[in-house]
């Protein structure tokens, strides 16, 4: 038990001096923290003095720059006021100034609008009395030369028409000589380049078919029992044989120049076998119409292969070829279409336009010509009708249109078509027209020349190829005679078809005639 309560009195003390000593503790913080506020305030106090003391000092200094501030704004405001006053003044006195130099010149436009109404006045006065005399003079004039005014306006009117007309005239001249001038060195060069490079025959061909016998007796066998074999001939191959007393010749007379062909071929093939008989001419006219009909297609071929154009169609290529066997005033006009694709072909390289759409052009130009025979209409329409079935170029097509002038030509290629045709046609030799044709178409141009006023006489010479008139000098002058000839070059161009150019050349001469007694 003694133990125990010595351990108890142990802790007992123990607890107690901490409680003492924490006491203690906080005593003593309690008189620290006491002092160290009393400190803190003093020294609060004393930083609120000092800082009301600099407050005090900045704002006696901030009140002396405001008024040093004020004074000086008052005294830069007083320097400007008075620049302005001085400013005012002298716009016052120019003012002043200018208003006294306006009123001067007020007085001075006041002076001169009298003089001007003076002398508008006085100048009226003037206008009355020229008007008075214009007047007089006028029917004065009227009375000297028998003409009211409006009669004399008339005629001033008339001469100077005839005036305008003879300048128009001069210049019209003047103008298409530099033109031609100009054209012509470079078209003959061109055409003359063109003709050089393109060999072609020149010679006319014939339209007649005619077969050589061996002797007078192959008639008669030709004829056959009661006419049978030359009725069976004329009915497969549709042509007419003409047997007449020409010894040893049989003349073929058809429109269709292909069915002429078959018809010439197989006369040649039964007179070399030898075997006449309605058998044998059917068998020998059936090859002979498929034999023609290769040839059609080679000579289109070869065509098309001469000219360098590819890509035609099949149908088209036919077409070609059966121009092998068609003729025009008796020229070939498959030959003449190849020979106008190589003219046409040099003719645009000079002039820097497609070759290959020119050449094209210039061989399909006249493909209307291979149906003539069995469609109705003429070879351009025909042709145009062709070239859009098998959808030729829209160019082509055109230049075939164009080529005979039956629409204008609206692109270079149509007009090189033009010129390559009327080349190719044009030359000496090349074509042929029979005498009534002929003698027609001159007739015709003398009647187009005679149809204009002032013309006495016209003839027709080189063939057709040149007009020459003769006009009435005293109708047709000098400077008219321009016109006079363009209204019957284009009167021609409009009412004939010729192959090549016409030359209009008109002549007047005047001739005086006396007697001497």
């Amino acid at each position: 038990m003694e133990l125990w309560q010595a351990i108890l009195a142990c802790v007992g003390a123990g607890v107690f001096g901490i409680v003492i000593g924490v006491i203690s503790g906080v005593v003593f913080r309690k008189k620290v923290s006491e002092k160290a506020i009393g400190s803190a305030e003093q020294k609060a106090k004393e930083i609120v003095e000092e800082a009301e003391k600099n407050a005090e000092t900045k704002k006696k200094e901030a009140l002396l720059e405001a008024k040093e501030e004020i004074l000086r704004n008052r005294n830069e405001a007083e320097k400007e006021l008075k620049e302005r006053r001085k400013e005012v003044s002298r716009l016052e006195s120019r003012a002043v100034a200018r208003e006294e130099a306006l009123e001067k010149k007020h007085e001075s436009l006041d002076k001169k609008e009298e003089v001007l109404n003076k002398k508008i006045k006085e100048n009226s006065e003037l206008t009355e009395q020229i008007e008075q005399i214009k007047e007089r003079e006028l029917q004065m004039l009227e009375r000297i030369a028998g003409l009211s005014a409006e009669e004399a306006k008339a005629e001033m009117l008339r001469d100077l028409e005839n005036e305008v007309k003879i300048e128009k005239a001069l210049k019209l001249r003047e103008l298409e000589q530099q033109f031609k001038d100009e054209a012509d060195e470079k078209a003959r060069s061109i055409v003359t380049l063109a003709i050089q490079r393109v060999a072609a025959d020149h010679v006319a061909e014939a339209t007649v078919s005619v077969v050589n016998l061996p002797n007078d007796e192959m008639k008669g066998r030709i004829i056959g029992r009661e006419g049978r074999n030359i009725r069976t001939i004329e009915t497969l191959t549709g042509v007419d044989l003409i047997i007449d007393d020409t010894p040893e010749a049989i003349t073929i007379s058809s429109f269709d120049p292909v069915r002429r062909e078959i018809a010439r071929q197989t006369l040649e093939k039964l007179i070399s076998d030898g075997r006449i008989h309605p058998t044998r001419i059917e068998e020998t006219v059936e090859k002979c119409r498929r034999e023609v009909d290769a040839a059609i297609k080679a000579a289109g071929e070869r065509a098309t292969f001469e000219v360098g154009i590819h890509g035609l169609n099949t149908e088209l290529v036919k077409l070609l070829g059966r121009l092998k066997y068609r003729t025009s005033y008796g020229q070939n006009v498959l030959n003449h279409s190849v020979e106008v694709a190589y003219i046409a072909g040099i003719i645009a390289a000079e002039l820097g336009v497609d070759v290959a759409l020119a050449k094209r052009a210039g061989l399909l130009h006249d493909i209307g010509k291979a149906l003539t025979q069995e469609v109705e209409g003429s070879h351009v329409q025909i042709g145009v009708d062709i070239a859009k079935k098998y959808k030729e170029n829209k160019d082509v097509i055109h230049a075939i249109e164009a080529h005979h002038g039956d629409v204008e030509a609206k692109t270079l290629t149509a007009v090189i078509i033009q010129a390559a045709d009327a080349i190719s046609a044009a030359r000496p030799g090349a074509r042929r027209e029979d005498l009534e044709s002929y003698i027609k178409r001159l007739q015709k141009l003398e009647e187009i020349a005679k149809s204009f006023p002032g013309v006495e006489k016209s003839y027709a010479i080189q063939a057709g190829r040149e007009l020459r008139i003769m006009v009435k000098p005293e109708e047709v002058n000098d400077e008219s005679m321009v016109l006079v000839a363009r209204d019957i070059v284009k009167k021609i161009e409009s009412e004939l078809e010729y192959p090549g150019q016409i030359k209009v050349n008109i002549i007047r001469e005047s001739r005086y005639v006396d007697v001497a007694k």
